[in-house]
């Protein structure tokens, strides 16, 4: 009888020994907190997530396989340590937008250095409600608000150092991924479903952040594939499938003052099938936004049946719904368009519509061989003359252009015209002032200011 006292008593002890490991490492298993799978696992996740913060060494919140169901989540950090969230199991946002409340987004993580998300789970927006009753943007006034704002699947605001692998976002009811005020993230090996009558569920849109990485990624969405807002730099797209969509966009830009500028963007080993657009930039006409756009690298990319392959747009104008009397004072600057090649769904595969207030500045076409039911794809081009070298059509003011052209030319281009009155609105006397120590409510609205300008437009 003591013999088996004695071994119960050392099997209790290896238990506890085992929690007490599992606890040391810092793995947080949901079941711990109350989740469970067919239940609705916030609070769990919540707690759960408070526990891993505040943990001093690298700490670990796993989700295991299953159905789980969740809210409106928001966490925050600084955290004392790297966390990782391991999804492995499918997470549910509620079918009914509304009981989102009007949030900008599902699940949002916040002010947090070394996030790691990871697994093979997925993240369902359950968008399908929402996306019947969708205004469209430019027609109704109360879009994006009240019941009609739908909520973003996944929001990383001002994070640094964040890693996101492995998952899926499927049908999310707006955007999927939301990257905002971020340095040093990458998206790797995730996917991103979303039928391509879903409206406006972008894939990645990002503004305001500082090295963003996504490669290795199949995105297939209702709009843009990955969309650039003001103050992106430093973007690298490599290795992504693309489709359906809207393609890859840097834009829509200039629709409001005090943008930032964007810079560096490489676009590489890319694919894009049936999509609306290929790689593009847009930009709006007649209104206040004045700032560049710069090192723009497109190349090794192809096309299967893209209706726009190539396109500069800055007469971007949706619907309709804006005057274009004065251009658009985006300055756009190298610009680089290489190793494009596939088929498009219109005769013009490549259009570059510059401002004729600031004319784009090295602009370059470099092997660029597309076709449209078997003929070579012309070029349509405005206040632009770019550098045309290897394979690759000549721009024509009407889109009639011959099919190659092996000798460069200098990028020259077009003047603005003198009548051109380009709108732009005089910086505040405060832009000009030297900086002062804001206070903490100041800090606040300025955070909020950089959310609401870091956000795309609800275009196409």
């Amino acid at each position: 009888m003591m013999k088996n006292m004695r071994i119960g008593i050392i099997i209790s002890f290896l238990y506890l020994l085992a929690d007490f490991v599992a606890a040391q490492s810092g793995v947080f298993e949901i079941s711990k907190f109350g989740g469970k799978p067919n239940a609705d696992i916030t609070q769990a996740f919540t707690t759960a997530w408070n526990e891993a913060c505040a943990s001093t060494t690298a700490a670990k919140i796993v989700i295991p396989a299953g159905t789980y169901k969740m809210g409106l989540l928001e966490v925050k950090g600084p955290c004392k340590a790297p966390v990782e969230v391991q999804v492995d199991g499918t997470i549910q946002a509620p079918g009914n937008n509304a009981d989102l409340k009007g949030a900008e987004q599902w699940i949002r993580f916040d002010d947090i250095d070394s996030l790691t998300i990871s697994g093979k789970g997925v993240f369902d927006g359950q968008g399908a409600a929402a996306w019947k009753g969708a205004s469209v943007a430019w027609k109704d006034k109360s879009h994006g608000k009240g019941s009609n704002k739908r909520a973003i699947s996944l929001y990383f605001a001002y994070c640094n150092n964040t890693m996101v692998t492995g998952v899926t976002s499927k049908d999310s009811k707006y955007f999927h991924f939301m990257v905002l005020g971020c340095n040093n993230i990458t998206f790797d090996a995730i996917k991103i479903i979303a039928p391509d009558e879903s409206p406006n569920t972008d894939g990645i849109h990002m503004g305001r952040s500082n090295g963003v990485t996504i490669i290795n990624t199949n995105i297939g969405t209702g709009d843009d594939c990955v969309s650039l807002g003001d103050g992106s730099q430093n973007v690298r797209v490599e290795n992504v499938n693309c489709g359906p969509g809207h393609g890859i966009s840097v834009g829509s830009l200039g629709k409001y003052p005090n943008e930032e500028n964007v810079a560096g963007f490489i676009v590489k080993n890319c694919t894009l099938t049936e999509t609306e657009n290929g790689v593009r930039i847009k930009t709006w006409p007649d209104t206040p936004g004045k700032i560049t756009v710069t090192d723009m690298h497109f190349e090794d990319i192809t096309m299967n049946n893209v209706m726009n392959p190539v396109i500069v747009d800055q007469e971007y104008c949706p619907w309709n719904q804006c005057s274009k009397k004065n251009p658009s004072q985006i300055k756009l600057s190298k610009v680089t368009f290489k190793n494009i090649k596939g088929t498009s769904g219109t005769s013009e595969g490549v259009i570059i519509i510059c401002s004729s207030g600031v004319p784009c500045d090295g602009v370059e076409l470099n092997n660029v061989d597309l076709t449209f039911n078997g003929a070579p794809a012309v070029a349509k081009c405005s206040n632009v003359k770019p550098i045309v070298t290897g394979k690759a059509p000549i721009c024509g003011a009407s889109g009639s252009g011959s099919a190659s052209a092996s000798a460069s030319a200098s990028p020259l281009a077009s003047p603005a015209s003198d009548s051109a009155s380009p709108s732009s609105s005089p910086a505040s006397d405060s832009a000009t002032s030297s900086p002062k120590k804001s206070s903490p409510k100041e800090e606040k609205e300025q955070k909020e200011q950089k959310e609401q300008k870091g956000e795309k437009e609800d275009d196409n």
